[in-house]
């Protein structure tokens, strides 16, 4: 009996050996196979952009292809939820953006970018515009804001979940002025786009690299630049008066960037960094980027992680005091910044 025992679990022994040891040499030569990466966001916006022009230049460093895969919805937390269900083994990755910082904060799930590793953060989006139809009959974020104040409730505004540039460039503009819209909902800027050339919506704030192009073929207005400085001959929303203190919550932005499950082999973390890195670097992905008023990070590890951190209490702390947070970012243990 005792010997059939130590034969039991000496073959044990020697199956989870054998089952580690092939998890480590698989690891190493990683990837051995096409990578799936999910884009958090809808098709034809800045997530989406970003996220298309980076795949090929890490393909090439990966010697692998990157399938991009869409999975909108819910503030991006179906397609980061969908990651978080898969094998911990870089063969699905995330690419995704700022609002996953404060999902926890404004109560749409129980995990944020902590459950993450950072590969890569691309660029930040810090260029963001207030846009509307060709037609419409605002030229200016004053004459907006006029119309608005007059007519509350009448104006059809873009808004997509929580954590995204609309939502918080609202809770921006609550801080300073009375902007009393209709929220029309849609999952991301893609969507939105067509609606507002459409004539379906009336305005959108979007970041310009999903925006900058439609204005310059003019199927899309732009109103101002958030910002204290023009824009690409855009006027900044400083020009409205009441609007000057929005630059104490500047420079704020979308970013975009890619990520895999936090207890992914180090080995394949090592080799992902390397290819985005790679990929980041690339002069023609710097020029479409910049191209679009898109700062350029490229930055992962500790550097990555402390720009999340940032990101995360400065905005975190803004909806606290625009009323918008669900949850007492103390409580969460993000300190004020």
């Amino acid at each position: 009996m005792q010997s059939t025992k130590r034969q039991w679990l000496g073959a044990a022994v020697a199956a989870l050996t054998a089952v580690t040891f092939a998890g480590h040499a698989s690891a190493q030569n990683y990837p051995e196979r096409d990578v799936t990466a999910v884009i958090q966001w809808g098709a034809g916006g800045g997530t989406d952009v970003a996220m298309r022009g980076y795949a090929p230049y890490a393909e090439e460093a990966l010697g692998k292809k990157i399938i991009l895969q869409n999975k909108p919805g819910a503030a991006g937390v179906i397609g980061a939820n969908f990651v978080l269900q898969q094998p911990s083994d870089g063969y699905t990755i995330l690419m995704g953006a700022e609002p996953q910082a404060l999902y926890r904060v404004m109560g749409v799930a129980e995990f944020d970018y902590s459950e993450f590793t950072p590969i890569n953060i691309a660029a930040v989006a810090n260029t963001i515009l207030l846009v509307t139809k060709p037609d419409a009959p605002w030229n200016n974020m004053q004459d907006l804001l006029s119309f608005v104040q007059a007519n509350p409730k009448k104006v059809k505004q873009y808004l997509a979940g929580q954590g995204t540039v609309p939502f918080t460039m609202n809770a921006m503009m609550s801080t300073l002025t009375k902007f009393e819209t209709i929220n029309v909902p849609f999952d991301g800027d893609g969507p939105a786009i067509a609606a507002l050339q459409g004539g379906h919506v009336d305005i959108g704030f979007i970041a310009s690299g999903a925006a900058i192009e439609h204005v310059k073929a003019g199927r899309l207005k732009a109103l101002a630049v958030v910002d204290s400085k023009p824009y690409q001959g855009i006027a900044p929303v400083t020009d409205a008066p009441s609007l000057k203190g929005i630059t104490k919550y500047l420079p704020w932005g979308s970013w975009y960037g890619v990520f895999v499950k936090k207890d992914t082999p180090e080995p394949v973390k090592a080799k992902l960094v390397a290819a985005f890195k790679k990929a980041g670097d690339n002069p023609q992905y710097r020029k479409l980027m910049e191209g679009r008023g898109t700062t350029m990070l490229n930055i992962s590890g500790a550097e990555a992680e402390a720009f999340i951190k940032k990101f995360q209490s400065t905005t975190a702390w803004l909806y606290q005091g625009a009323g918008a947070a669900k949850k007492n970012p103390a409580d969460l243990g993000i300190a004020k910044p």
